[in-house]
């Protein structure tokens, strides 16, 4: 299977993944790139964007859902982070540091 998804192909992925990747992207387009810049020249911390990321289910990906995590796997995982990266390299390293917390 092959999709594209924002000129990246999404070939291998199910449609469960295309999805996560989906709202990923969605997300660093709309939430992270346009603060990047900001958050770098103020030396901020997003925390309020952390919190939206968090809703998203991008904290705690390994968390079972029952201990209030969405328990997704590692290949889940650097869909997340690859596509949030792409918004924001910094805030993708501290949530792809930060997967085992919610």
């Amino acid at each position: 299977m092959s999709t594209t998804i924002d000129g990246v192909a999404a070939e291998g992925l199910n449609e469960e993944q295309i999805q996560i990747q989906s709202i990923a992207q969605e997300f660093a387009r709309n939430e992270l790139a346009p603060n990047m810049s900001t958050w770098d020249a103020k030396e901020e911390f997003p925390v309020d964007t952390l919190k939206k990321a968090a809703a998203l289910g991008f904290s705690g990906i390994y968390i079972k859902p029952e201990n209030g995590g969405t328990g997704l796997g590692r290949i889940e995982a650097s869909i997340v982070f690859e596509a949030l990266s792409h918004g924001c390299v910094s805030t993708s390293a501290y949530l792809s540091i930060h997967k085992y917390t919610i």
